[in-house]
């Protein structure tokens, strides 16, 4: 399954738009949509169509992770809300999360419920929720 424009739009949404390098709270060189890596560094500014090219590129591997952890259907909005989480707390952190487990087991609302676990710092509590009305199709 791949994520659909909705859900890019909804990351985009989520983790910012910026189109020159600068330093997260934890002091790593960012650019655009959450990019991090070694072609990140202070000076860098990038187009809005290379950030979006790039932006792609990083989806893949969120989607290979939500296709590999989840083995029930999901729906677009709950895969997309799942990329979503992936893209935040990394491929494995949702490979090992209660929200796999639990739509794994066939409980979608405790899924669900589980994306407020992830509260940390508290400046995601509003992200969580949104990706949880995601899932459940609220949005």
């Amino acid at each position: 399954m791949n994520i659909s424009p909705e859900g890019v739009a909804k990351i985009k949404q989520r983790e910012g738009f910026k189109l020159r390098a600068y330093q997260d709270t934890r002091k790593i060189w960012t650019i655009g949509v959450g990019h991090t890596g070694p072609d990140v560094k202070r000076g860098v500014i990038w187009t809005e169509p290379h950030i979006d090219a790039v932006l792609m590129l990083d989806l893949q591997k969120f989607e290979d992770a939500v296709n590999m952890a989840v083995k029930n259907v999901l729906t677009q909005n709950q895969f997309d809300a799942c990329v979503s989480l992936a893209f935040n707390i990394g491929a494995q952190g949702f490979a090992g999360s209660s929200v796999v487990r639990q739509i794994n087991v066939g409980n979608m609302q405790a899924a669900a419920d589980d994306f407020l676990m992830w509260e940390r710092p508290p400046e995601l509590v509003t992200r969580r929720q949104g990706e949880r009305s995601q899932f459940l199709g609220e949005v």
